[in-house]
């Protein structure tokens, strides 16, 4: 039997050449995508497609625009609900809110509502693609991986592991640790959507042991992630110094953690050694401007990674960042690059939408799978589309070209502005109109 084509109409915005090395913003103005079982087959002018397929069932998505999904590369499932936690610094807000709540993920009825909180959360936002920092409870990581499969999230996460300086109801032990990511990783790990992702939480709560037993886990599973926290707090630093007796990347890198297939998040504060090793490794950090702004962390040296040649991505940092939205991030990051002025990197609307999209599917190992709307690639989408009168409306009302439209939408743009969102041709969100009386 035939497989059914669908042909999208609309206005097409993506980054599949970098802007960093001298790529522009993609646009398709009265485009189409052809779209068979998911995948992106033909793209061009909607009239000539059209005309090439005139049976093909149509989707128009005129006014407005659609981008790719967004693609997070560091966001904490147990933290949906501690979202707002502002005033303290990194060490202070885990102690009072985020650890006291990720404790509560122990009992599985709860851990299922965070959970469905969290998936809608990231999708509802236009996120396609996340890398996900899991529970430190194996149950709680079936959890989301199975409400992620149920609404068809691509998804790659895995056990959260720490053996010193947390709350003890968290620890695990070297043996345990790697049993349970094991087990995990063979239920879930390349079923679906789904991949698995070492985790060990930052070597500041994690024993030599217990890395090495990272390490383990890693080189067992076939095309499996490592993702973790590095360089965000100055005083979370020092420490790391004098547990590790090594500075913060090294820490990881001695036990085998910092490759191709890592990304490590946040990074604010590296040295140049650490930038150079992380280059020559291939790693990715993940760039979390709301969450650096909110608990004080600083500002990332954008430009410092970019001349070591270390590959960024994006992540919204739930529950320090300040929401799901990859718009908010990118204003946020844009705002950290103009602050600082002369060693900060500019960035245009073409850079904000890569960093949120194409740089997250490279740094995930997806790049042959999403993040713009070449052929080929799975139809990852959202329709930005805003209710009338909204600011956002008005703001695109008035843009003189794509290029405006993009920079308003990271300026005005939120959740409520995403009308639709597809993941892989199947339709995960739409926004229905306001029941009224």
């Amino acid at each position: 039997m035939n497989s059914t084509m669908t042909l999208y109409r609309g206005t097409f915005l993506d980054t599949p050449s970098d802007p960093f090395s001298g790529g522009t913003l993609r646009t398709e103005q009265d485009g189409a995508l052809l779209v068979r079982d998911g995948v992106i087959r033909a793209r061009g002018g909607y009239a000539d497609l059209r005309r090439e397929h005139p049976e093909e069932e149509l989707v128009d998505l005129t006014g407005g625009f659609v981008l790719p999904g967004f693609v997070d590369t560091h966001v904490h499932f147990p933290q949906v609900r501690v979202i707002g936690g502002l005033g303290m610094p990194l060490l202070d807000w885990l102690d009072q809110c985020a650890l006291p709540e990720e404790a509560r993920l122990a009992d599985p009825a709860y851990a299922e509502g965070v959970a469905t909180d969290f998936v809608s959360g990231l999708v509802g936002a236009g996120t396609t693609t996340a890398l996900v920092f899991g529970s430190h409870f194996a149950p709680a990581v079936d959890t989301v991986f199975a409400e992620a499969a149920r609404v068809g999230l691509r998804i790659t996460s895995g056990l959260v592991v720490s053996d010193r300086l947390i709350r003890e109801d968290l620890f695990t032990d070297p043996d345990r640790a790697r049993e349970e990511s094991l087990a995990l990783a063979s239920r879930w790990h390349g079923v679906g959507r789904a991949r698995y992702a070492v985790t060990p939480r930052f070597s500041l709560s994690c024993s030599e042991r217990l890395l090495e037993a990272c390490g383990d886990v890693l080189r067992t599973v076939p095309g499996a992630m490592l993702t973790s926290h590095v360089n965000e707090n100055t005083r979370e630093i020092v420490t790391v110094e004098e547990l590790c007796g090594c500075d913060y990347v090294t820490s990881y890198d001695r036990h085998g953690l910092v490759g191709p297939s890592t990304v490590l998040a946040h990074n604010v504060h590296p040295t140049d050694p650490e930038l150079a090793l992380l280059a020559s490794r291939g790693a990715a950090v993940a760039h979390c401007p709301s969450s650096n702004a909110a608990l004080g962390s600083g500002l990332f040296p954008l430009a410092r990674h970019r001349a070591h040649g270390v590959r960024v991505a994006m992540g919204s940092d739930v529950g320090a960042g300040t929401g799901f939205s990859l718009l908010k991030e990118g204003l946020q990051a844009y705002v950290a690059q103009q602050l600082l002025a002369d060693q900060g990197h500019p960035l245009t609307p073409a850079h904000l939408l890569h960093l949120a999209t194409r740089a997250g599917a490279e740094a995930l190992g997806l790049g042959d799978e999403v993040g713009d709307f070449t052929i080929g690639r799975r139809f990852d989408a959202q329709w930005i589309k805003p209710a009338p009168n909204t600011p956002l409306d008005v703001g695109l009302a008035h843009a003189t070209d794509p290029t405006d439209a993009l920079a308003r939408t990271f300026a005005l743009g939120n959740p409520a502005d995403v009308h639709s969102v597809w993941i892989e041709g199947d339709l995960v969100r739409e926004t229905k109109p306001a029941l009224v009386g």
